[in-house]
């Protein structure tokens, strides 16, 4: 059965991939990102998009209510709400949801950009969504090209984020924060004590080569000037005080 779901669902083999010692550090730092960009959101309603390994722990400390994982298969073992359905038709009603959470969804979805355009539904006026996905200029993205690496993570559909912010901007979403992270290669060894050094150089010399960027950026709100109407402004305009009534100047007694 674990097979057959892993075919039907690339968000089932990332889950395992996760699992791995290499993916389990790789959800920790991501974790963190995800943890500090939410700590400023409140609201009732955050629906998290595929993944459940990296916000776990990101999500616990949430300010918001009401935490919901949205998953196209069922995922045992899972506490908390669970909604089953496609990432590209969203069962929620439109302006209901105060902040999303994709974790590599726009990575393995087959339609990124109508998932941007459902999760822009969804949200309500200034709702914040999170985008985290793997960085296609960078060596977790040039490491799809050594052979027999096409395993999971690589997969995938890797993007630049400055691709994904021009789609998130096309949908109606403003860009608040841009990060990126993971500079060391993707070996398991590179990531123990020797990477922070490295972690810390690429956030300075060369940040936008990290392996995963993360976005998180703001429903537009639409303002608009009411006009007056044209019979309006031809009525003349009253004085401020009311004059009283008077007969100087005419023959009525």
């Amino acid at each position: 059965m674990t097979v057959s779901n892993d075919q039907t669902s690339p968000f089932t083999g990332l889950q395992h991939w996760y699992r791995s010692p290499l993916g389990r550090r790789v959800a920790q730092l991501e974790g963190v990102r995800v943890q500090q960009l939410l700590s400023t959101s409140f609201g009732y309603f955050l629906v998290q998009i595929g993944l459940t390994e990296l916000c776990r722990e990101a999500l616990a400390t949430c300010r918001i209510r009401h935490q919901v994982l949205l998953t196209p298969t069922p995922t045992p073992g899972d506490a908390g709400l669970t909604i089953i359905g496609a990432e590209t038709d969203l069962p929620l009603a439109a302006d209901s949801i105060d902040a999303v959470v994709l974790p590599h969804t726009l990575d393995f979805t087959a339609d990124p950009r109508r998932v941007l355009c459902e999760v822009e539904r969804v949200l309500i006026p200034d709702g914040r969504v999170i985008v985290v996905g793997f960085n296609a200029v960078s060596i977790w993205g040039l490491w799809r090209l050594v052979p027999g690496s096409q395993q999971m993570p690589w997969c995938g559909r890797f993007r630049t984020a400055a691709q994904i912010e021009s789609w998130l901007e096309t949908a109606g979403f403003a860009i608040e924060v841009r990060e990126h992270l993971l500079f060391c290669p993707p070996l398991r060894r590179a990531y123990g004590a020797g990477c922070s050094p490295f972690e810390a150089l690429g956030q300075r010399f060369w940040p936008f080569f990290g392996g995963v960027y993360v976005i998180r950026a703001v429903k537009r709100v639409a303002t608009l000037t009411p006009l007056k109407p044209a019979w309006s402004r031809r009525c003349p305009v009253l004085p401020g005080a009311a004059v009283r009534p008077t007969t100087r100047g005419n023959n009525h007694g």
